[in-house]
């Protein structure tokens, strides 16, 4: 296929449609974020309403997930060859419909299947709004616009429990899904009036049908790979042969997608070496988000913080990544990505360091919390984002971001598998999470040496080539 730069989608520099998109974007973003952070507060009642264990209700959030990460590829593939406009409105209505199947769903496995569509829609929305940036902006605002962005999971988080608490006491736990009715219906009408159309130059070749279906397998048995526990009602280990069979499909999919004339995944861009270092970093923002994870834990069993308000010890956290992130946002084409990561990186050692360090007193654990937040806000701001931008051919935008997510969402599941391994094998108290924490610490190094290698400013600078292979 060809890789040359398409026909212009941008619009004049104070054009009223980009304040009118980037309210299409950043709502849409948003509203899957919010969806994601809602449900934690609201699985009590779902447990109730329809007679539920735990382990059961928690499928809720692994259904979620793994439809997500698994349209991700598709979704950004599909914007690549039949533009952003129509894949972006498709993601959210898919996202609607979702929500209107759980709102209404008589039983548990039909909302199982309703979050698994509402999932599908959310796995395009991020990335494709990631690739309209960078298509329709110039790269002076594109930073501003993905901090924005970027920042909406730690709104997301702030927001979230509380609305879930007042619509689940007051209306009903099935509200807490229709209020994203309204919302989806503002973003269709506004995204139709707003989003580019598709280029000229985006023809479509023939379905990758192949690679599609490898990667749906190889996306399948990561996961299962990754989270799935030893069956203790056979008494085989599951997992190996699921990361078994995971490897294999990576070789098959590599083999399939080089002789792909439109590829799912684009082996080309692998060979770009500021986007493989830019997607090894990613893999390390998702493990930096699955260490936040048992914080909470550390806050309870160190500090003695009630189980009630542990989530409040996260607070610090939250609010600074918000900051953040929309700092780091507005300081990109200032000090460039590589700078910012480094400084993101830095900061995520140094929290999580002290995170390891329990013995150091409340304080320093709240001044750990503000490190890990700053930190983790400047590396989700848009920085590697930007990177991928630059340096993807305009065609393969919406698969370099669609890259971005899947990395970072395969990152957070490694964390929150490594950090209840470590913990439970050291018997699930405070001495395991300090190992724990200490091996993310180590991990946060590592990504901090990889930043390193980042070049100081994108030579691709929109250009669209994949000339950097041979940096």
């Amino acid at each position: 296929m060809s890789l040359q730069t398409p026909a212009a989608a941008t619009f004049p520099a104070k054009d009223p449609l980009q304040s009118r998109l980037v309210q299409v974007l950043f709502i849409g973003v948003f509203m899957s974020a919010l969806d994601a952070a809602i449900v934690g507060p609201v699985l009590p009642a779902l447990r109730a309403s329809f007679g539920v264990d735990n382990r059961t209700a928690g499928l809720l959030s692994t259904v979620f997930s793994l439809s997500s990460l698994c349209s991700t590829a598709l979704m950004a593939f599909l914007s690549d060859r039949h533009g952003r406009r129509p894949v972006y409105l498709a993601s959210v209505a898919l996202f609607a419909m979702g929500s209107l199947s759980i709102a209404a769903a008589p039983s548990f496995d039909l909302l199982l299947v309703s979050r698994a569509l509402q999932g599908i829609g959310a796995g395009g929305i991020a990335p494709v709004a990631s690739a309209v940036v960078g298509d329709v902006f110039t790269a002076e605002r594109r930073g501003r616009i993905l901090g924005l962005i970027g920042a909406t999971h730690g709104m997301a988080f702030v927001l979230g429990p509380p609305l879930a608490t007042v619509l689940t006491s007051t209306l009903g736990w099935r509200w807490l899904f229709l209020v994203n009715l309204p919302v989806a219906l503002v973003v269709l009408w506004l995204g139709s009036r707003s989003l580019p159309g598709r280029s000229s130059d985006a023809a479509p070749g023939p379905v990758d049908a192949a690679g599609i279906a490898v990667t749906l397998g190889l996306l399948l048995c990561l996961v299962l790979g990754i989270s799935r526990l030893p069956d203790t009602a056979t008494g085989m280990l599951l997992w190996p042969w699921f990361l078994a069979a995971s490897g294999l499909l990576l070789v098959a999919l590599v083999a399939i997608e080089r002789r792909q004339a439109q590829a799912l995944i684009p082996i080309e861009l692998f060979a770009n070496r500021q986007l493989a270092y830019t997607y090894l970093l990613t893999l390390g923002v998702g493990f930096s988000m699955g260490g936040i994870v048992f914080l909470t834990s550390i806050a309870t069993l160190a500090y003695g913080v009630s189980i009630e308000h542990a989530g409040l010890a996260l607070l610090p956290l939250v609010l600074c990544s918000m900051v953040g992130s929309m700092a780091a946002g507005r300081l990109l084409q200032r000090l460039g990505a590589r700078a910012l990561v480094i400084f993101g990186f830095g900061l995520l050692t140094l929290g999580y360091l002290q995170s390891a360090v329990p013995q150091s007193g409340l304080v320093a654990f709240v001044a750990a919390s503000v490190l890990v937040g700053i930190g983790l806000g400047v590396v989700v701001s848009g920085a590697l984002r930007s990177i991928a931008l630059d340096e993807a051919p305009p065609l393969l935008r919406g698969r370099a971001q669609g890259l971005v997510n899947i990395f970072n969402a395969v990152g957070t599941l490694l964390a929150v598998t490594c950090i209840s391994a470590i913990a439970d094998f050291e018997g699930g108290g405070l001495t395991g999470f300090s190992h724990a924490y200490g091996a993310i610490a180590l991990s946060m190094l590592a990504m901090l040496l990889i930043a390193f290698r980042l070049e100081s400013k994108s030579n691709a600078s929109g250009r669209g080539t994949t000339g950097s292979q041979a940096r």
